[in-house]
């Protein structure tokens, strides 16, 4: 063999074993964003197509580049925030206002209010559904869901709920799932009809909260306490994995490129699970910063992106009191690889 074609061949073997070797990098936080300000937070959205991060934060919604990390505008006059979705045409954006029982229609490039449409009590987890052109807003105490027509901004009707939901996913074909979370069970529901069609137990899941949703393979992920994640197939309701994840989990997240599925963790880890293989093996426990229990995905390049802050002192008096955040220290942590 002739020195070229041995040089030749170490090049191509060296690049198989780089790129192998880049393709299972492990995850960590690349970079932390301070938001300041205070409050709490809930839900947090990623919206590709314009490098946006949308974060619930009391009473306002910020408006992150997530070119930059850094605010560029605010969503204000609210009470107390919970979800946000954005239209597909990326010119709406919609937020669950909890504390005024509505959900508010905003303008993503002035952030001024175009609408508030009255919800039931406490609305919380959303979702947009495109068959439809619908917006889902789950109402946690009242225990329904208020669906609102998002071009002419108002509500069509409410469904009544066998428990209270949690978060909600589409499968981009007119169904729409829900974590019931003091029932333990998945609910399906026709956009198009407003009914109920299936209600599924979560055989093993307790609190079920997060979901995410894998639409080609039909899979839902949801995340729930006792240290677990409900793998569901979409189609029947069968269980098929409940692979461990970290305490305290409340989101999840869903790479359709690489097949892995996220859990976001109270316990400051954030758990990565190979949703590729057969046996849903856990890849990587991330560690992140206690209370990161949000999340959201970023399809376009593939960060996850959670929120935390500082937080004072428990009070002895208090132990299973939730902390208070420290004003100033609300932050964005980067998960890349």
């Amino acid at each position: 063999m002739s020195n070229r074609s041995t040089a030749r061949i170490t090049l191509v073997v060296a690049a198989l074993i780089g790129g192998t070797a880049f393709a299972q990098k492990p995850f960590h936080v690349e970079d932390r964003w301070t938001i300041g300000g205070e409050g709490g937070w809930d839900y947090l959205t990623a919206d590709p197509g314009s490098h946006r991060l949308y974060l619930t934060h009391t009473g306002k919604v910020e408006v992150v580049d997530t070119t930059s990390g850094k605010v560029i505008g605010q969503v204000t006059g609210l009470n107390r925030t919970h979800g946000v979705v954005i239209a597909p045409d990326g010119k709406t954006g919609f937020v669950s206002d909890g504390g005024a029982n509505e959900v508010v229609a905003f303008d993503t490039t002035t952030f001024a209010t175009l609408a508030k449409i009255p919800a039931g009590t406490n609305p919380d987890g959303m979702a947009y559904e495109p068959v439809t052109d619908t917006v889902w807003a789950f109402n946690g105490r009242s225990m329904n869901v208020t669906v609102v027509d998002a071009s002419h901004r108002k509500a069509l009707g409410t469904i009544s709920l066998p428990g209270k939901p949690e978060f909600p996913q589409v499968d981009g074909d007119g169904t729409v799932f829900v974590n019931i979370e003091d029932k333990n069970e998945i609910l399906r529901i026709d956009a198009k009809t407003m009914k109920v069609t299936a209600v599924w137990p979560l055989a093993g899941c307790d609190s079920p909260s997060g979901m995410a949703i894998d639409k080609a393979g039909m899979r839902l992920f949801s995340v729930c306490d006792g240290n677990k994640m409900a793998v569901i197939d979409a189609k029947t309701g069968k269980s098929l994995a409940t692979p461990a994840i970290g305490e305290g989990p409340d989101a999840a997240g869903y790479d359709a490129t690489n097949k892995l599925a996220f859990s976001s963790n109270g316990d400051g880890t954030l758990t990565i699970v190979d949703a590729g293989k057969p046996d849903y093996p856990v890849l990587q426990n991330v560690a992140t910063e206690k209370g990161a229990r949000t999340m959201s995905y970023d399809s376009g390049s593939g960060k996850i992106y959670l929120v935390t802050s500082k937080f004072s002192p428990v009070d002895p008096a208090k132990p299973k009191a939730r902390p208070s955040p420290l004003p100033g220290s609300f932050t964005v942590l980067v998960v890349g690889r």
